[in-house]
């Protein structure tokens, strides 16, 4: 089977030969693992590996798109892109001025890779036996995932960009109950490839499962409007709920009062506030160099990359 760097090279010549007045391609080799728990026993842990990717062209401001899982057969992929967007384009074509992109991104870490399934295993099974310890549980879930990615990104303006990204997960729950009342608490983190982000966390699993049941004894809180404090978690769900998904581009497309409100330079809530949206800053699982249509994530350096980058908005 061809690697994706031998057939990205293949891509980026055939893509300069198709008549389309924009084309990319995008292609990934994936290696992932994951373990589970449920309660007490071993739900499920595996390992897998996976390659693909897609291909998108524009004709007349119609949009042609084919994926795929393996890597055979590329130029006629191509040419089923390219019919399908004939076949809906019926305007211009517009797309933000970006220039194009060579490049080889470095990684820095991909630690997963090194560690066998056993090892991570055994630190889970560590975890899952102190949560266990605590009374009144009546169930909990340790969910662990990593991967590690490569993509290349071809496109027919002359970018070729090569890149890969390591992602760690690490989410733990107990849920207590008691006559009929149950609480959960949870634990919830990962890193960008750093395994040692989710070692160590003897006393937070332990505090976890007894927070939970000391959930069952706590008091119940009257509805009504209250002053409250946030930590940086909570207050990351409520930003997420009530602002990222109006940002979506599905809302605002159906919605003309969104498409008025949801514009550049928008101020939402008092000045006390502010909240970035930046894939530049470093070692963050948000963090990226560039988006997956080749654009930079480096905030707006100049005003090129702001035309296709994600607003930033002041709350």
């Amino acid at each position: 089977m061809t690697d994706i760097r031998a057939a990205s090279r293949q891509l980026a010549e055939a893509l300069q030969k198709h008549r389309a007045d924009y084309m990319e391609a995008r292609l990934e080799e994936s290696r992932l693992s994951h373990i589970t728990y449920r309660g007490r026993e071993l739900e499920s842990a595996g390992q897998s590996t996976a390659v693909g990717g897609n291909i998108r062209a524009l004709v007349k401001g119609g949009w042609g798109f084919v994926s795929f899982n393996d890597l055979n057969d590329l130029p006629d992929r191509i040419d089923r892109a390219v019919k399908q967007a004939k076949l809906v384009g019926k305007e211009k074509s517009q797309l933000a001025p970006v220039e194009p992109a060579v490049d080889n991104v470095s990684n820095g870490k991909d630690v997963p890779l090194t560690i066998p399934l056993a090892e991570k295993k055994k630190l889970l099974d560590e975890y899952n036996e102190i949560i266990w310890r605590t009374p009144q549980l009546q169930t909990s879930v340790i969910a662990y995932g990593d991967s590690h990615k490569k993509t290349v990104f071809v496109n027919s303006a002359g970018s070729y960009i090569e890149q890969p990204r390591t992602d760690i997960t690490l989410r733990i729950s107990a849920v207590a109950a008691d006559n009929g009342e149950v609480q959960q608490a949870g634990l919830s983190l990962g890193s960008r490839g750093d395994f040692n982000a989710i070692t160590g966390l003897h006393k937070q699993v332990e505090e976890t499962a007894k927070h939970a049941v000391e959930l069952l004894s706590a008091p119940q809180v009257k509805g009504g409007e209250y002053t409250v404090v946030l930590d940086p978690i909570l207050a990351g769900v409520f930003v997420h709920e009530a602002f990222g998904h109006l940002s979506e581009a599905d809302h605002i497309y159906e919605n003309e009062r969104l498409r008025q409100i949801m514009v550049l330079g928008k101020k939402f809530g008092g000045k006390e506030l502010n909240i970035i949206d930046s894939a530049a800053r470093p070692d963050l699982r948000g963090s990226y160099k560039y988006d997956d249509e080749g654009v930079a994530g480096d905030g707006g350096q100049d005003e090129r990359k702001t035309h296709r980058q994600r607003p930033r908005h002041e709350l």
